[in-house]
């Protein structure tokens, strides 16, 4: 098992919590972006620099993802190809994205953007990241990472 990062807009936070795992568990973790990234000196973590572009880093993760694999990811059209791909997905929230799932937030989100492009009323974000959300994350990662052993 790999994991995959769609970095672009992965919180810090989520990046520090993978970083332990990574190194705690020495499964490989690839941070996929449109711009340079930091990560701590380890064999375990890697970083890919792709070109700016629509959904070039999604694309890259999807031409490089075996089943199996972990890919975070609050893309909603990513985590579909990932799941169809016979991968895992989960989002920064920690919430697993699962074919049952994924058809509904699809929609959902096709209806949000007709909502925003039509001119309707504004419609606020996501709920601001808290600590709940951390720890949600967390316990979903290790309870992935430890199926793989």
């Amino acid at each position: 098992m790999k994991i995959w990062v769609d970095a672009d807009a992965c919180p810090n936070v989520i990046k520090d919590i993978l970083f332990r795992a990574s190194q705690r568990t020495e499964t490989e973790l690839i941070l996929v972006a449109n711009q340079p990234l930091s990560k701590p000196p380890s064999p375990w973590i890697s970083t890919v620099q792709v070109p700016s572009g629509f959904d070039v880093a999604d694309n890259h993760i999807v031409q490089q993802l075996a089943p199996g694999d972990l890919v975070i990811t609050a893309d909603i059209p990513l985590a579909s190809e990932v799941v169809d791909g016979g991968a895992t997905a989960i989002n920064p929230r920690g919430e697993l994205y699962t074919r049952e799932n994924i058809r509904q937030r699809l929609a959902m989100r096709d209806m949000m953007e007709e909502l925003r492009s039509s001119g309707g009323e504004q419609l606020g974000g996501p709920a601001k990241f808290n600590q709940q959300d951390r720890q949600r994350f967390a316990n979903t990662v290790d309870r992935l990472l430890a199926k793989k052993r």
